[in-house]
């Protein structure tokens, strides 16, 4: 049996087009553009491609982009104050610090600082809290794409087993609290887990974000399982030439798809998700600062 291939590329496409839709409704009935503020300290080359990917697709679903860029040196009280001014900000709804940071600057501090209603990346303690809790928060893009996709495969998530490899505060966590929300019964696998293979065994769901390239075989997923490969790391591909490299997940492509009912491809399956829904997140952002209903179907 062959895995239905979960689509991410389309599907981003499909949320940008929700996105954008509501941006010209909110432009059209009420004024409003929703605003995003990025915020990039130093020149790592890996930051400076997200934050173009980012500011160009903001533009282009019809949202305000602010680009700020801050050379490696900045002062931790500089950039405290520049997230103080664009909380500040009216035509801000959405604020996005890149990470990493420098060295020098206290990444927890920085993140907190930002407001939590304009968090856009869902870090902000209070967002993690609320998550925790079951309570309007704003969601980690990367899980919440995740969260969307298996909707829209599954509809009702209800009662399934889902296994999380990975708990990072990042992606492990707010997967976990997502997925409970939906009323799966959840484990959060990770490396120190005992019999990790016989766990990840009885999944109908298993989201494998543990930055391990190809770390799960075929023979550890359930016939007929929902893969989602969260990973994306850069391995040596000598069959393309002296110094290549390829992408590739967390789990083994073709074992676990051989095996799986559907899963996500790297690169094309969560990557493209992530983006999509920051600019979700921002126009839930704007709608909730303003006391407008939220758009349907592009949070949690």
């Amino acid at each position: 049996m062959a895995a239905e291939i979960i689509d991410g590329k389309a599907f981003a496409a499909k949320v940008r087009g929700q996105v954008a839709e509501h941006v010209t409704r909110l432009k059209e009935e009420h004024g409003i553009t929703p605003g995003l503020a990025v915020v990039l300290v130093g020149e790592d080359p890996a930051s400076q491609v997200y934050v173009r990917s980012k500011g160009k697709q903001t533009v282009e679903v019809g949202m305000n982009s602010y680009e700020h860029k801050l050379d490696a040196d900045t002062s931790e009280a500089d950039l405290l104050a520049l997230i103080g001014q664009l909380n500040n900000d009216a035509s801000v709804h959405g604020i996005l610090v890149q990470l990493p940071l420098p060295k020098h600057l206290d990444e927890d501090l920085v993140i907190n600082s930002i407001a939590p209603e304009k968090d856009v990346d869902g870090f902000h303690i209070s967002n993690v809290g609320l998550l925790g809790t079951g309570q309007k928060s704003m969601v980690p893009c990367t899980p919440l794409g995740c969260l969307m996709m298996l909707r829209d495969h599954h509809g009702s998530l209800s009662g399934m087993d889902a296994v999380v490899i990975g708990r990072s505060n990042i992606v492990g966590k707010p997967m976990a609290q997502l997925l409970l929300g939906d009323s799966c019964t959840v484990t959060i696998a990770h490396s120190r887990t005992k019999d990790l293979p016989e766990v990840v065994r009885r999944a109908d769901i298993v989201v494998a974000a543990v930055g391990r390239p190809e770390m799960v075989p075929g023979d550890w997923i359930k016939e007929g399982a929902t893969v989602i490969d969260v990973g994306i790391n850069r391995i040596d591909a000598p069959e393309k030439g002296e110094g290549k490299t390829r992408l590739v997940g967390d789990v083994h492509y073709e074992s676990v798809a051989a095996r799986a009912g559907a899963i996500t491809p790297v690169p094309g399956g969560v990557g493209p998700m992530t983006i999509a829904c920051l600019l979700a997140n921002t126009v839930t952002a704007c709608c909730r600062a303003n006391n407008l209903a939220e758009p349907e179907g592009l949070t949690a």
